[in-house]
Formats: C-alpha cells, sequence, structure tokens
C-alpha cells in the first residue's frame, strides 16, 4: 500500500514557487489541503500533488453562510476532506453529531475522508487503556450508522502532543494504529491509518518506519516548503 502524506495548510498563504520543478514519486501519495480560496492555484500549480479540503459541511445548498457542500469540493477537482480536526473540535465546539453528518455527506459524494481522532492529555495521562477506550468511542460516533467505511482514512492526532511540550512515541503511536485498524476488522474495511500528533522532517521517518502507519498528517511542518519535501522523500523508503 502507498504510503499517504496530507498537507494540512490551515489558514495560511499557500507558498507554490518553491515547488516548481519537483516530482512526487509513485511510490507516495501526496494531498495538498490549501485554504478554500486556493483550490485553483495548488491545482493548476502543484501536478503529481491531489487535492483535499480543510472541511465540508453536510448539506447541498441552503441558507448556511460560509460553508462549502461536498459537491462544490468535487467541481474543483477536490478527492480528500479532513474532517473532525482536533482544532474545529476545540475552537469551533464540532460535535462528534455534526462530524457524523459531514462523514455521510461527503462520503455520499463520493470523497474519501480523513477523520480525525484523538485524545487529550487528560485522557492520556490516566494511560494507554484510557485513551484506546476514547478513541473507540470517538469512532463509534463519528462513524454512527456508516455502513461502507471503505473511503475512510482515519488520522491519529494525539492532541496531546501537538505544540505541548509532551512528545509521542513511535512505537505507542504504532500500538494505537493497530489497535484502531482492529475496530474495522469485523467490517472488512481496510482502512489507511495516518499519523498526526506534530510530524515534522526530524521525527516523521521513525513514525512511517512502521507498517501499522500508512502515512502523516502534516500540519505546520507542510508550510516550510524544504520540510514537507524532507518528509516525502522519507516516506518514500518506508
Amino acid at each position: 500500500m502507498k504510503k499517504l502524506i496530507v498537507a494540512n495548510w490551515k489558514m495560511n498563504l499557500p507558498a507554490l514557487k518553491p515547488w516548481k520543478g519537483f516530482r512526487v514519486q509513485k511510490k507516495t501519495e501526496i494531498v495538498i489541503c490549501p485554504p478554500f480560496p486556493y483550490f485553483q492555484n495548488v491545482k493548476g500549480n502543484l501536478p503529481g500533488f491531489k487535492l483535499g479540503a480543510q472541511d465540508v459541511f453536510w448539506e447541498k445548498s441552503g441558507a448556511y453562510t460560509g460553508e462549502v457542500s461536498p459537491a462544490m469540493l468535487k467541481s474543483f477537482g477536490v478527492g480528500y476532506v479532513i474532517i473532525g480536526h482536533s482544532e474545529r473540535r476545540e475552537w469551533l465546539n464540532e460535535t462528534d453529531e455534526m462530524i457524523n453528518k459531514k462523514v455521510k455527506a461527503a462520503l455520499g459524494a463520493g470523497l474519501k475522508i480523513i477523520l480525525c481522532v484523538g485524545e487529550s492529555w487528560v485522557v492520556r495521562k490516566r494511560g494507554v487503556s484510557a485513551a484506546k477506550n476514547f478513541v473507540k468511542n470517538q469512532l463509534a460516533r463519528d462513524l454512527h450508522d456508516v455502513k461502507n467505511k471503505s473511503g475512510i482514512i482515519v488520522a491519529y492526532e494525539p492532541v496531546w502532543a501537538i505544540g505541548s511540550g509532551h512528545s509521542d512515541k513511535p512505537s505507542d503511536a504504532a500500538e494505537m494504529a493497530r489497535f484502531i485498524k482492529s475496530l474495522f476488522a469485523s467490517s472488512k474495511s481496510k482502512i489507511r491509518l495516518l499519523y498526526g500528533g506534530s510530524v515534522n522532517d526530524k521525527d516523521a521517518a521513525s513514525f512511517l518506519h512502521y507498517k501499522e502507519i500508512d502515512g502523516a498528517l502534516v500540519g505546520g511542518a507542510s508550510l516550510k516548503v524544504r520540510e514537507l519535501k524532507k518528509i516525502i522523500t522519507q516516506s518514500y523508503h518506508n
């Protein structure tokens, strides 16, 4: 299975010029998720990269100011969408019920889902079992009544390891990845599992080394072209 690197540019201006001439090898899949206004810029200037969105709404159209529907994303050539990112859960108070609606709408439109889950430090400090139980329950709510899970990619982002001074061990991340994949065993859906705990060019290889981890969801480091190029290169060898 190809490694998958997803670059979440968040609410930042894209730096496209330094990517000129960069070629993506077939052994790795690269998805760039820019802010909505820059879809066309990315699509026209980064050949070989796939286009993703940072969010989506669950309705097809209507009086929902500021929202974007799955069909609108597809009209721009978007193939992937991040749903349930920890920042949206925290700053915009997104609930599991809202995330569940988004998942269903996006899957129904044929988009591939990058569903973010992960525990806080309050949960993690109680132990690995507590963290696993939290993630299990989170996934159950986010995927409630979702029959076909084949288009889902799970991004495990331990919130406590993002800009907090705490760091996750690659072996612990691999253990959580195995656990998450085991939750899908009965549905016979082979999901891909990304790690998203503040991945950078210095630690990406140590996480991607584990076969249970199929790629990375890269946040801040993806805005630094040199760092993201190094992460992509490291994915070729894992």
